[in-house]
């Protein structure tokens, strides 16, 4: 008995490659023009010959160093020999540790990851539920005192919050450690501190789409049927609100995977922006191209998941 093709499926798999083959030429392109703008302002910032050098050097010593990392190479034959490497995940070595940059970026990169997918647990631990008591109570003093709370989280620079629990916590009561990354208590003061920003602005996000969404005639429609409350407000209510969550965790995943500067030094975390932030003061030219190429990929492709798991969340789209 012959096997007959169905058609929508076979249309519906052509779609699916054509869009990954789609995103994986923007991912080269993007890749591509990230790195070049870098690898040319990069090089404006000065020679790293000179600081590897020292201040009073001789000329012949900085010649030889530039020779030894291939900066007296023309600019041309330097960003041929650099797409070459970039091809193949090789930026060079460190100008510093003389170790492979992308090595030390990867090596860096989970200890910002555990960073990043823990604040934003949190955040969503926190914020969905505060958001919808606020929405729930609307104009009423739990609503207020809410909204008051966030205000403060959105105003207090993540930095001065993380002073202060260190101040209480690690230096007042003795109960966490302050810095380095020996266990999960370590990891509670970093995560509270980055996550306070996050949990204002989802408790906002909810809040404010759940209003309107309530407001809605299908809600109107399912509250007739004789649903419940309870039943309305987490099935239907918060399902819609959730494309606009997902978008915004989304773009915040993507900053805090790029390694979140402040929080990493405050704490002695050994992630990877701190890494990228004292090679750019180092002009340790590899280890910065390793670490933005890294983080433009990172950047792109949690984008694109999220554009993917949109069809997951909200039935209409999965139709069209």
């Amino acid at each position: 008995m012959a096997v007959i093709a169905n058609p929508l499926r076979t249309k519906k798999g052509t779609y699916l490659l054509s869009g990954l083959l789609k995103r994986l030429g923007q991912l080269l392109l993007v890749l591509w023009i990230i790195s070049t703008l870098l690898f040319f302002l990069i090089r404006l910032t000065g020679d790293p010959a000179d600081l590897l050098a020292g201040d009073n050097a001789r000329p012949e010593t900085v010649q030889k160093i530039r020779e030894a990392y291939g900066l007296a190479d023309p600019i041309a034959v330097q960003y041929l020999r650099f797409l070459w490497g970039a091809v193949r995940l090789d930026f060079g070595r460190s100008v510093q540790s003389d170790v492979p940059a992308m090595q030390l970026i990867l090596e860096r990169f989970p200890a910002t990851a555990i960073l990043a997918f823990s604040a934003l647990g949190l955040a969503l631990l926190i914020a969905i539920p505060l958001g919808t008591v606020s929405a729930v109570n609307r104009s009423k003093p739990l609503d207020r005192l809410i909204s008051m709370l966030v205000a403060i989280g959105q105003s207090v620079p993540s930095f001065v919050f993380g002073l202060l629990l260190i101040f209480v916590f690690a230096v007042n009561l003795k109960w966490l450690p302050s810095f380095g990354q020996e266990g999960p208590k370590y990891l509670i003061l970093p995560m509270i501190t980055l996550s306070l920003g996050f949990i204002a602005q989802l408790t906002r996000l909810v809040r404010s789409n759940l209003l309107d969404v309530l407001n809605q005639d299908f809600i109107r429609t399912a509250r007739s049927k004789g649903l419940g409350k309870v039943v309305v407000l987490w099935r239907h209510a918060l399902r819609n609100t959730m494309l606009t969550v997902m978008t915004v965790l989304g773009l915040n995943l993507s900053i805090l995977l790029g390694g979140s500067l402040i929080v990493e030094q405050l704490f002695s975390w050994p992630g990877m922006g701190a890494k990228i932030a004292a090679a750019i003061n180092a002009r340790d030219f590899p280890i910065v191209q390793a670490g933005v190429f890294v983080v433009a990929l990172v950047v792109f492709t949690v984008n694109s998941l999220v554009d993917y798991l949109y069809v997951f969340v909200d039935p209409r789209l999965r139709k069209g």
